[in-house]
C-alpha cells in the first residue's frame, strides 16, 4: 500500500511538472515563440507564415499584410494573421534556374494612389540560353497583376545562371536604384562602362534616364549607370541620416562588402578584393588601388550578405539607426552600430535559434523587424521586444 502511494505521489509530481510549466511548452512547441539573448536586452522570435519557398523580397502593403516573391516564380499576399495566398496572376515569364528568379519587391512610392508595385526578376531571352536582371511594374488589383510595364533590362544577356543581385531601393528624390550582379562568368566587365554588368543603376519610375547620373555624357558608357566594380549585390538600402545608399555585396571565399555607393566611383571588383578564388588563389592586384573604393566594412571570411536595413522604428529605441543585415552562409541576424558613416560594433543574433539561410530583413508598419528565410520551406519570422 505505501509502495502503491509512493508511486501515484511520483506520477502526480511528474504531471504537475508538465502542468504546471504551459509557458515553456506553448513558448517553443505551440505558439513558436522562443526568447533570444542581445547585448541590449532579450527579444522574442515568432513564426508568423510559412508554407513558402525560397522567399526572396518582401514588402508591406498599407493594411499591414505582406508581399512576398518566391524565386520560383510566384509572388504571394500574407495576410496579417499568417495565412499564405494564391500565387498572383499576370507576372512575367523568367529564368528560375540557379540563384534566377523572382527577387526583390517594392511599392512605389505613390503606391497609395496608383497601386503600382516594383520587381526584379531574371529575364529569358532564345529559349532560356541567354537572360539577365529586368525590373517591371505592375498594378496590384487583388490577386491580379494588370498593365503590366518593363522599365529596365540589363545588357547584354549572358548564358549564366549566377550572380544577378538585385535589390530594388527608392532614393528620396523619387529615382531607383537597382543593384546587378557581374554574372560570375563576366566578372571583367564590372570595370568597363559599356554594360550592366556589376553595376548599380539609377533610373525614374518610367524606365528613363536622371539627366545629372554620372555617366550621361560620357563616350560609349550606358547612361543608366550609376557606380561600378561590383561583384552581386543582394543588399540595399538608404541611410536615414546620411540620405546616401549602401550596398552589400557577395565577396568570393572571403570580402563581403559593405559600401557607401556614390555617384561615378569604382568600387574594385574584380582588380582589388579581400576575398580569393573558390579553392584558393589571388584574384586581381590587391586588396587597395588609387582610384578604388575601400568598402565601409568587410567579413573574411564570408557570411554571405544578404538584404539589410537601417532600423528607424520606436520598438526597439536601443536599435535606432543600427544596421540589422541578413546572413545566408552563417544563417545569423548581423547588427552593426554606427558612428556617422563607421561602423563601430557588431553583434550576430540567431547564431543557434533558427538554422535558417536569412534573406532578408524588413522593418514592419509597426516597428517590428520581420525576417524572411531562404529555405525550401521557408518561414516569416516577427521580432519584438520582450
Amino acid at each position: 500500500m505505501k509502495l502503491m502511494t509512493l508511486k501515484l505521489r511520483t506520477l502526480n509530481l511528474a504531471l504537475c511538472l508538465i502542468a504546471c510549466s504551459p509557458a515553456i511548452y506553448t513558448e517553443t512547441a505551440s505558439a513558436g515563440t522562443i526568447s533570444v539573448k542581445t547585448e541590449t536586452g532579450n527579444i522574442q522570435v515568432k513564426t508568423i507564415a510559412q508554407g513558402l519557398e525560397n522567399v526572396w523580397g518582401m514588402a508591406f502593403l498599407p493594411d499591414g499584410s505582406m508581399l512576398v516573391t518566391e524565386r520560383a516564380g510566384r509572388m504571394r499576399i500574407v495576410s496579417t494573421a499568417g495565412k499564405v495566398g494564391e500565387p498572383l496572376t499576370g507576372l512575367p515569364p523568367m529564368y528560375a534556374k540557379g540563384q534566377g528568379g523572382l527577387l526583390d519587391v517594392v511599392l512605389a512610392p505613390d503606391f497609395a494612389s496608383s497601386k503600382k508595385i516594383y520587381f526584379s526578376y531574371s529575364e529569358p531571352a532564345e529559349g532560356d540560353t541567354l537572360n539577365s536582371t529586368a525590373v517591371s511594374f505592375a498594378t496590384l488589383n487583388g490577386n491580379k497583376l494588370e498593365n503590366l510595364t518593363r522599365v529596365f533590362s540589363q545588357q547584354p544577356k549572358v548564358n549564366s545562371g549566377h550572380h544577378f543581385g538585385s535589390r530594388l531601393v527608392w532614393a528620396p528624390d523619387g529615382t531607383l536604384f537597382i543593384t546587378l550582379g557581374d554574372r560570375y562568368s563576366e566578372k571583367d566587365s564590372a570595370q568597363t562602362l559599356d554594360n550592366h554588368l556589376g553595376k548599380v543603376v539609377r533610373i525614374h519610375a518610367d524606365g528613363s534616364v536622371p539627366k545629372d547620373n554620372p555617366f550621361v555624357n560620357a563616350a560609349g558608357a550606358l547612361p543608366e549607370i550609376w557606380s561600378i566594380g561590383h561583384r552581386n549585390m543582394q543588399g540595399a538600402a538608404i541611410n536615414p541620416v546620411s540620405k546616401v545608399l549602401w550596398t552589400g555585396e557577395h565577396g568570393p571565399q572571403g570580402g563581403d562588402e559593405l559600401n557607401i555607393d556614390e555617384a561615378g566611383k569604382n568600387y574594385g571588383w574584380p582588380v582589388i578584393t579581400y576575398g580569393e578564388n573558390y579553392g584558393g588563389g589571388k584574384i586581381g592586384e590587391g586588396t587597395h588601388k588609387a582610384g578604388m573604393e575601400q568598402p565601409v566594412y568587410k567579413w573574411v571570411p564570408s557570411i554571405a550578405t544578404a538584404g539589410f536595413m537601417f532600423y528607424t522604428g520606436d520598438k526597439f529605441p536601443q536599435w535606432q539607426n543600427n544596421l540589422l543585415l541578413a546572413s545566408l552562409k552563417e544563417k545569423t541576424l548581423v547588427r552593426l552600430v554606427l558612428d556617422g558613416d563607421k561602423i563601430i560594433k557588431e553583434e550576430r543574433l540567431l547564431k543557434t535559434e533558427l538554422g535558417q539561410r536569412l534573406r532578408s530583413v524588413v522593418q514592419g508598419p509597426d516597428g517590428l523587424i520581420y525576417l524572411v528565410t531562404d529555405e525550401a520551406k521557408s518561414k516569416i519570422y516577427q521580432l519584438s521586444p520582450q
